[in-house]
């Protein structure tokens, strides 16, 4: 049992307003088990990132996210640029909740929230996670590029409170202007001379864990404690070819066809002609046409 109160991030907004009325109630689970947790909430986006940082670096050695992609993003970029290492638990209170599947963790809050505080409270060994890093940035479950980045940044226009359902929407609104492709030529693992790549392409997915937009099974296989990471790219296609592959892509059925090229990775160079959007674990980045990726073996302590 932790001899001072354990940090306990969250983004109020989170999940549409979830993770903020959930807080009284993991607040009551964590006191059961005698688990002493503090309510730390950010105001805006990135504030997660400076306070987990900020704290850790003022001595804590275990801290909390309670939130969705967004948030447990913001919390393990600021775990790994603080001076010292610190363990991360996990509450998922968001839309997808990639990550939490990805590391097999409850995606009932309430039973997530009492699975981490007996483990707290017993002083329960943690497990070690990838991470990806890409350019100055980390990602704990996937890096988008090109259409999937365009489905992401549309659907996080949207407010409308119908879940994973927002992504499919987004990517029939994205249909409506196109898929628009970009030339891109892709190292992997520093084989300068056969690369993985060079071309046209509908878009670049590169994941540690399995599941993308929630109910995306991108990278089927996938696994965040392997030291690898999944490249998928996938060649132009027409509007109806990607309608034709949705149902495939839902049930992680569509690495075998034609326009699917996917290997397994440590490292990746990725070059664009023009600057292209992408995502981390859902955050849509700054338009950019480099892209340095490489996994980092077991980075991560999660509690």
């Amino acid at each position: 049992m932790p001899d001072t109160p354990v940090p306990l991030f969250l983004n109020p907004a989170a999940g549409r307003g979830r993770a903020g009325r959930r807080l009284a109630g993991i607040e009551q689970i964590f006191a059961q088990q005698g688990v002493a947790v503090c309510a730390v909430c950010s105001r805006g986006s990135g504030e997660i990132e400076t306070m987990v940082k900020d704290h850790i670096n003022a001595g804590a050695t275990k801290v909390i996210v309670a939130g969705g992609d967004g948030s447990i993003h913001e919390a393990v970029n600021g775990v790994l640029a603080a001076n010292t290492r610190a363990s991360l638990g996990v509450i998922p209170s968001g839309t997808g909740n990639d990550f939490a599947k990805a590391c097999s963790i409850s995606l009932d809050w309430e039973q997530a929230a009492d699975d981490l505080a007996r483990r707290i409270a017993v002083g329960a060994a943690t497990r070690k996670v990838d991470v990806g890093r890409m350019n100055e940035r980390y990602f704990a479950n996937s890096l988008g590029i090109g259409f999937e980045a365009k489905v992401t940044q549309v659907a996080r226009a949207y407010r409308w409170p119908i879940g994973d359902l927002v992504y499919l929407v987004a990517i029939l609104r994205c249909l409506i202007d196109g898929v628009a492709t970009s030339e891109m030529n892709i190292i992997a693992d520093g084989s300068y001379e056969q690369p993985a790549w060079r071309g046209a392409i509908t878009l670049a997915s590169i994941c540690n864990g399995a599941w993308v937009g929630g109910m995306f099974h991108m990278a089927p296989m996938a696994d965040n404690a392997d030291g690898q990471l999944d490249l998928l790219i996938a060649a132009p296609v027409t509007r109806r070819r990607v309608l034709a592959l949705l149902p495939r892509l839902l049930r992680g059925r569509h690495l075998q066809e034609a326009e699917i090229t996917h290997r397994m990775i440590r490292s990746a160079l990725i070059n664009s002609t023009t600057a292209v959007e992408s995502h981390l674990d859902g955050e849509v980045q700054p338009m950019q046409a480099r892209f340095d990726i490489e996994i980092l073996p077991a980075a991560l302590d999660l509690l």
